[in-house]
């Protein structure tokens, strides 16, 4: 008995941490998608458009690589932005347009598993020392989790 109650836990906490954003030391937030690295862009594709922010562009890694004989697994990547708080970022320090507009990238790693990552906004206003912006961080924050999160598959689009 004891036994099957400690599966279960494991169990339990291994699915929970399957979905949940994984953040490093390098300012980046990674989460795993339950899609494809096409469908997982797809997806935030759409979201974003909804939303009206801007798609800027959309570039395949492996496509380039591919037509240069070097093999990569699927990796794709996607500028998008939105002026109403990006521009926030920049009247405080205008260095910040080395990292805006935002960017997603979606990857297939060496077992088959798709990734989406992106830049965390509180690294980005860390890095060019924005102190005087911390409700546009937080909310920038906040969109970029909701957002990511429906395009992974872990929050169920409204």
């Amino acid at each position: 008995m004891t036994r099957s109650i400690i599966i279960a836990i494991v169990l339990s906490i291994s699915s929970l941490t399957a979905s949940v954003a994984i953040a490093d030391d390098k300012g980046m937030i990674t989460k795993s998608s339950k899609f494809s690295v096409k469908e997982t862009l797809d997806r935030l594709e759409n979201v974003l458009k909804k939303k009206g922010i801007t798609i800027v562009t959309r570039w395949s890694h492996d496509a380039g690589a591919n037509k240069n004989n070097i093999p990569l697994r699927p990796t794709e990547l996607l500028l998008f932005g939105n002026p109403k708080l990006g521009s926030h970022m920049f009247t405080s320090n205008q260095t910040a347009g080395i990292d805006l507009p935002m960017k997603a990238l979606a990857w297939e790693d060496a077992k088959g598993k798709v990734w989406l990552t992106y830049n965390d906004p509180a690294y980005i206003a860390s890095r060019h020392n924005i102190t005087d912006r911390p409700k546009i961080v937080k909310k920038m924050t906040g969109a970029l989790n909701k957002l990511t999160g429906i395009a992974t598959g872990a929050v169920k689009p409204k």
